[in-house]
C-alpha cells in the first residue's frame, strides 16, 4: 500500500465533501432536525398504558358529560368516536380496553381482554349507575398489527432508494446525457423506471408476505385481491415520489440526505410503529400528508378489519391524487444533464 497515493485520494474526497455546501449543510442539519422531531414527539408525562373509547357525544345536557376526575386520569387515553360499532369493533380486536357511551348511561368491556378488566376496576366508581355490556373477539397479536407497517416500510425504502439512487448515478455518469440525443422523451424515461420498480417491489413484498405467512399465519379477514391492490397504489406512490425527489439532483451524498428527509418521517408518523390514535391533532394533520400514512391504514383496515376498497376509498383517492402530482411534477422537472 502507497500511503503518498492513500493520502492523497483522502484528501480529494474530503475536500470534495466539504466543498459540496449542500451535502454539509445537511450532514450537520439533519441530526438537530431528528432531535428537534423526537422531542416534540415524545413530550409529554410518558406513554399511556391503557385506552377508552368515548361515543361522541350528541346532546349537551351537562348529566351526559363524564366527570372532568375521570377524563384526566394520567396514563390513560380518551379517544372520541363517532360511530359506536367501530368503538366495539376495536374493542373487540382489543385495540381498546373499554367503550363508554354516557349519553345512554352504558360501557362495554372484553370479556377475553387483561386490560379491559383493569380499566373496569380502576373506574368502578365513576360508571357507578352504568349499564355494563359485554363484548369479545379473537386478539390480533401486535405481529398482526404492524404487519402493514413493516412491509410499507421495506417498499417504501425499495422504491425511494432504489429509485433516487440510480437516477442520480445515470445523470452524474453521464447515461442520461447521452439517452437525450435519442427520441426518448423525459416522460417515457421516468414512466418506465417507475413500472420497474413497481414490478420489482410489488414481487418482493408478495415474496416475503408469503414466506412470512408460513412462519407467523397472519390474521387476515380481508380480500388479498384488495390488499394487493392498496399495495401496488402505494408503491406507486412511493416511487413516483422518489422520482420527484430525484428529479434534479446531481450529487449522490445530496440525494442520500433529500430521501433520508422524506423516509425518516413517514417511518415514524405513519403508524408504522403504533398507532396515532390520541395523538395531538396537528401531528395527525401533518401525517395525512405522507403517502406511507395511507398504504399503511388501508392495508391494515383490509386486514384487520376485513374492509373493502370501498370502506377505504379516502385513502385509495388519496393515494392516488399524489401519485398523478408527483409524477407530473417529477416528469416536469426531470433534468437530463449533470448542469442544474
Amino acid at each position: 500500500m502507497n500511503l503518498t497515493r492513500f493520502f492523497a485520494v483522502f484528501k480529494a474526497r474530503n475536500i470534495e465533501f466539504f466543498r459540496d455546501k449542500s451535502s454539509l449543510g445537511w450532514n450537520l442539519a439533519f441530526p438537530v432536525l431528528l432531535l428537534v422531531g423526537f422531542s416534540f414527539i415524545f413530550s409529554g408525562d410518558g406513554r399511556s398504558a391503557y385506552k377508552v373509547g368515548i361515543v361522541a357525544q350528541v346532546a349537551e345536557n351537562e348529566n351526559t358529560r363524564l366527570a372532568p376526575d375521570m377524563t384526566n386520569t394520567r396514563f390513560i387515553d380518551f379517544i372520541e368516536y363517532q360511530s359506536l360499532e367501530s368503538a366495539k369493533e376495536k374493542l373487540s380486536r382489543h385495540t381498546l380496553d373499554m367503550v363508554i357511551d354516557s349519553q345512554y348511561q352504558q360501557y362495554w368491556v372484553n370479556e377475553q381482554s387483561a386490560k379491559s378488566y383493569l380499566v373496569e376496576r380502576i373506574f368502578s366508581e365513576q360508571l357507578n349507575g352504568y349499564s355494563r355490556l359485554e363484548t369479545s373477539g379473537k386478539k390480533i397479536r401486535y405481529v398482526d398489527w404492524v404487519l402493514p407497517g413493516i412491509l410499507g416500510m421495506n417498499m417504501m425504502f425499495s422504491c425511494l432508494f432504489g429509485v433516487g439512487y440510480v437516477i442520480v448515478r445515470y445523470r452524474k455518469n453521464a447515461v442520461l446525457k447521452r439517452l437525450k440525443a435519442t427520441p426518448l422523451s423525459a416522460f417515457e424515461f421516468v414512466s418506465a423506471q417507475l413500472l420497474s420498480r413497481l414490478f420489482i417491489v410489488m414481487f418482493m413484498s408478495v415474496v416475503v408476505y408469503s414466506g412470512c405467512n408460513l412462519l407467523f399465519d397472519f390474521f387476515m379477514l380481508g380480500s388479498y385481491v384488495d390488499l394487493l391492490i392498496v399495495g401496488m397504489l402505494g408503491a406507486f406512490c412511493l416511487i413516483s415520489l422518489g422520482l420527484l425527489v430525484a428529479s434534479r439532483s446531481k450529487s449522490e451524498e445530496l440525494i442520500g440526505g433529500l430521501l433520508n428527509l422524506t423516509s425518516w418521517p413517514m417511518m415514524m408518523l405513519s403508524g408504522v410503529w403504533f398507532s396515532l390514535e390520541g395523538a395531538p391533532p396537528a401531528l395527525k394533520v401533518f401525517a395525512d400528508f405522507l403517502p406511507l400514512t395511507h398504504l399503511v391504514a388501508g392495508a391494515r383496515k383490509v386486514i384487520t378489519e376485513g374492509a373493502t376498497l370501498s370502506d377505504i376509498s379516502y385513502h385509495v383517492n388519496i393515494l392516488l391524487i399524489m401519485s398523478i402530482a408527483f409524477l407530473s411534477l417529477g416528469a416536469y422537472f426531470f433534468s437530463w444533464n449533470t448542469e442544474r
